[in-house]
């Protein structure tokens, strides 16, 4: 099976995520996000989404995703 279609999915949540304004927002989407990059390379999936959620939390502190 091909993973391709998870690969896009996940994708379009990463770039959805930089719309959200309140951190905590971006830090359940920056959780979903890793946790689903993390079951799509066979790695981690709860290390993936604590990655996920502080990245996406702090993103706009970091000057990332600032509008």
């Amino acid at each position: 099976m091909s993973k391709l279609p998870l690969f896009l999915a996940g994708a379009s949540l990463a770039l959805l995520a930089g719309c959200l304004s309140p951190d905590g927002e971006r830090a359940a989407a920056g959780a979903a996000i890793g946790g689903l990059g993390a079951a799509l390379l066979d790695g981690n999936v709860v290390a993936g989404a604590a990655v996920g959620a502080a990245a996406g939390a702090l993103c706009d502190d970091a000057g990332v995703c600032r509008r």
